[in-house]
């Protein structure tokens, strides 16, 4: 049976680039299919972000993971819109009380991809690889330290644009990001025991006012349980790290009859530390996760502990 709708569209708010667009769009069509829903049934809000505007400093100079989210907070709290969706890995770690995270749709790839070689190993003595990531810079530091990591921001078509103006000899994107904007054959895959991904790469989550059961209604549906269970996992390893923007940590949770694993690891800024560990947990006992973030810390020096700390 259709849903009766309210008076107003379901709006959902994002940013204005072309994938959270399209990341709109996956979540608009789950809509429209679990509830058959018209086309015009659904709205999408475009709201512009600081991140959106300031591409030329590194995130963590500026603020951080909120650059993304803040504006789209304020539209929704203020009732704009109805629900938001965010590359999960762009959220910062600990949201306010007013909002809930109430969906993820199925998680994509997690691997990233390497543009301009077909290896890290295959890269010229010195190549210079443009990323806006700590964890990307510290991971091919740590694997080859000779690589000089420059800050490469924009989005994922201006990134490659810069790598073919020879701003840098190579750069990484994540997988899920290029096959949803169709560019599924561009890149070479880095396999996952050569680099760990981001905690949340590959996921998209819709999140709605927390007093609003109407909105939480209709996401429910929607739902992907395993991805939201482990993404969650991962969130909760960064709540024991007290991680930031300078921090960089790589995680990957995966669903194992039942259970979460969880691998992780923290690295020094330059990729010569490196602290690592894993843990199983049931879906939903973020506790585990969170004591995995304390044990890293105290297997670090130091000189780590203050990026997370500091």
């Amino acid at each position: 049976m259709p849903d009766t709708l309210t008076p107003h569209r379901f709006r959902i708010g994002t940013r204005g680039s072309p994938l959270a667009l399209a990341q709109a769009h996956m979540v608009a069509d789950a809509l429209r299919a679990a509830h058959g829903w018209r086309e015009e049934d659904v709205a999408i809000v475009i709201v512009t972000t600081t991140g959106d505007r300031v591409q030329d400093r590194a995130l963590a100079e500026i603020g951080g993971k909120a650059l993304w989210t803040k504006e789209l907070d304020r539209a929704l709290l203020e009732g704009e819109v109805d629900c938001c969706v965010h590359s999960m890995k762009d959220v910062e770690t600990i949201r306010p009380e007013a909002i809930a995270i109430a969906a993820m749709l199925p998680r994509a790839a997690v691997e990233d991809r390497l543009l301009g070689a077909i290896g890290i190993a295959a890269l010229k003595p010195g190549a210079i690889v443009g990323t806006s990531s700590p964890r990307r810079a510290a991971q091919l530091r740590r694997i080859r330290p000779d690589l000089v990591p420059v800050l490469f921001r924009g989005n994922v078509a201006t990134r490659i644009a810069k790598l073919e103006q020879g701003e840098a000899d190579a750069t990484l994107l994540a997988a899920a990001g290029l096959d949803r904007l169709g560019l599924a054959d561009v890149g070479v895959t880095i396999a996952l025991g050569e680099m760990l991904p981001a905690p949340a790469q590959g996921a998209v989550g819709i999140e709605c006012r927390a007093d609003d059961g109407e909105a939480r209604a209709r996401l429910a549906p929607i739902t992907h349980a395993d991805t939201f269970a482990c993404v969650m996992a991962e969130r909760a390893l960064l709540v024991g790290l007290g991680g930031t923007c300078h921090s960089p940590v790589a995680a990957l949770a995966r669903m194992e009859d039942g259970m979460i694993h969880l691998d992780a690891e923290i690295l020094s800024a330059d990729g010569a530390e490196h602290v690592s560990g894993s843990v199983r947990l049931m879906p939903g006992d973020g506790v585990p996760a969170t004591a995995l973030g304390h044990d890293l810390l105290d297997r670090a020096s130091p000189a780590v502990r203050s990026l997370f700390h500091g």
